[in-house]
């Protein structure tokens, strides 16, 4: 019986790469050494100030692509942490630096386990590929998004995805995310008149307009979820006004907003909500608009039964359909095919001290095997 592969070093490897966005640091360097030592054909996609890699191995479908991220949030303060966040230090069988877990460990976990499935499966059916990036953490412009216009435009368009975000919450693979919620901010200024506030029927209050605008936005919430979503919220996430007198009206007020939202929203309807609000009690406003995000689901069928086919069986619990959370790059890979986040337990995530226990990064390991088996047994 050929002895499994060990994902630790791999792991080691890639946090001693202080690859904080959109650094690299040697980091693909690494994963490409890796991968194509296993006999994937490997390319390097530069896009502005962001490297990022894209490896596959075979042409036949099904293509199944693991998607992941070697860039890190910066450490802060490394007096902090026990030991250097990048000297990627190994007591009493936990592993601890920045991306332990989030997500270089779990790159190395899938890698792992794609050499143990290739050792066991030599003939299996389809390609498989990896799009890595160092654009995840940061704005996520020239990241994923980017590789997968390439990947389009050359042919490789996937037939089923994973992504391998830290997803499970109390037990390896008791949560595998099949959407997630759109996000979206908005920065509103209202315009009004300055004026002394003993004779305010000279002046325009921008405060109390802006005020009757976000009352007519969250006075009612904007839905009660979904078959598979939570509830829509919209959140005030700042005001300001620029006054230092107390008997001054202000010539203008400003807030932003952070709305998360299910599958029953699309933002241009939501934006388009916004407006109405500030065309009735404010017109004189300036507004701005980002969208990080659309929500996106992919519904249960036999991609995700794979999925949990392959969690029941190698680690023996029911995974829970979840959409919760904030956004990830799966939000790019929807439009393409059926994508699912499937990956460790992220209890120190961003955290000081960040770490995953070595016999996690097997099991995991082992997982991502039994994943690659289910979803290429035919």
């Amino acid at each position: 019986m050929t002895e499994a592969a060990d994902p630790l070093p791999l792991a080691q490897a890639l946090i001693r790469c202080r690859s904080v966005t959109p650094a690299d640091d040697g980091a693909l360097d690494t994963v490409q050494r890796a991968l194509e030592r296993l006999g994937f054909s490997c390319k390097r996609l530069r896009f502005e100030e962001v490297d990022n890699l894209f490896a596959r191995r075979g042409s036949a479908s099904p293509h199944f692509l693991y998607c992941g991220h070697t860039d890190v949030v910066p450490p802060g303060d490394p007096s902090r942490w026990t030991d250097n966040p990048f000297a990627a230090t190994l007591r009493d069988g936990v592993l601890y630096g920045r991306g332990a877990c989030d997500m270089k460990g779990g790159i190395a976990a899938f890698i792992a386990g794609l050499s143990d499935f290739l050792q066991a499966n030599p003939d299996h059916l389809g390609s498989i590929s990896l799009l890595i990036t160092g654009d995840e953490e940061g704005p996520s412009v020239n990241g994923t998004k980017r590789v997968l216009e390439w990947m389009e435009a050359n042919g490789h368009v996937p037939d089923m995805c994973v992504v391998g975000e830290p997803t499970s919450r109390e037990a390896l693979g008791d949560t595998i995310k099949i959407g997630r919620r759109g996000s979206m901010n908005a920065w509103i200024t209202v315009q009004g008149k300055q004026g002394h506030s003993a004779y305010p029927q000279k002046a325009d209050n921008p405060v109390h307009r802006l005020t009757r605008v976000l009352h007519d936005l969250t006075s009612e919430p904007l839905d009660d979820g979904s078959e598979h979503f939570e509830p829509s919220t919209l959140q005030v996430t700042g005001l300001r006004v620029e006054n230092s007198a107390t008997n001054v009206i202000p010539e203008e007020a400003s807030c932003f907003l952070n709305i998360r939202f299910n599958d029953r929203h699309h933002s241009k309807a939501l934006t388009a909500r916004i407006r109405d609000a500030l065309s009735r009690h404010a017109p004189r406003h300036d507004l701005r608009v980002e969208v990080s995000g659309e929500s996106f689901l992919t519904a249960p069928g036999p991609f995700v039964e794979a999925l949990r086919r392959a969690v029941r069986e190698e680690a023996g619990v029911e995974a829970k359909l979840d959409t919760g959370g904030g956004t990830s790059d799966a939000r790019f890979i929807a439009r393409l095919c059926p994508v699912a986040e499937l990956g460790g337990l992220g209890l120190t995530l961003h955290q000081v001290d960040e770490n995953v226990p070595v016999e996690e990064l097997h099991a995991l390991s082992r997982l991502y095997a039994r994943v690659l088996h289910e979803c290429l047994r035919g």
